[in-house]
């Protein structure tokens, strides 16, 4: 290669290595950590919830996003002076709370509360004795003694018990194959798609037993 040609190849790959940034690739994103999940929400001062229904969860570089199955969703940003408080699109409050669950998290507004609940891979995460009607509160690893029985198409007859916990009323359908009942302690919510029973104290949230039951092959009432 002559000198001249050796110059010009030399400029052309200095032009290359100082021209301006904007002319490299852009990196992409990280993708975000999305589960699927179920999404039971209750009006503010209220222990019944007003809806249930599958949602997908996703967490970005602390970046929240919740979208319902109806197409309804919700974006919450950091606070970046307090822990696990966010702000939604107009700049509300959002309080996080049970943050690190391995099973559930709540995200409460000023309108209504969150409780966000994805399958932790483990049917026995966090079981206790606790429940309605005078219930203990010793941890147990136990399966409870389920029975149910449909009542129709919309309803589900449903006793569940361990120990000196006691469960017995109805499942009502709330969305697509989700039934949920409760009494003035515990809530009870199967999904008869993946055949999943959790048990949740009404006021915390506090899961008490999660596991799989078929209403076709187990007991009947």
């Amino acid at each position: 290669m002559n000198f001249r040609y050796q110059s010009a190849a030399i400029a052309v790959l200095a032009a290359a290595l100082t021209g301006p940034i904007a002319l490299l690739p852009a990196m992409k994103p990280a993708q975000a950590d999305t589960v699927q999940a179920r999404c039971d929400y209750y009006p503010r001062g209220e222990d019944r919830a007003s809806a249930s229904m599958p949602c997908t969860f996703s967490q970005r570089q602390g970046f929240i996003t919740i979208r319902r199955q109806d197409g309804v969703t919700h974006e919450f940003r950091p606070d970046p002076n307090r822990a696990n408080v966010y702000l939604d699109r107009q700049g509300g409050t959002v309080n996080r709370e049970d943050a690190g669950s391995p099973t559930h998290e709540i995200y409460r507004t000023s309108r209504e509360s969150i409780y966000v609940y994805w399958n932790s891979g483990n049917s026995s995460t966090n079981p206790a004795g606790n429940g309605s009607n005078g219930g203990n509160s010793t941890p147990s690893s136990t399966t409870p003694v389920t029975y149910m029985r449909r009542i129709n198409q919309n309803q589900i007859a449903v006793q569940i018990t361990e120990g000196e916990f006691r469960f017995h009323g109805n499942l009502n359908r709330t969305s697509g194959n989700m039934f949920v009942g409760q009494d003035r302690q515990v809530r009870v919510m199967y999904d008869r798609t993946t055949k999943r029973m959790v048990v949740i104290n009404v006021v915390t949230g506090t899961e008490f037993y999660n596991y799989i039951f078929s209403d076709v092959n187990e007991g009947a009432l």
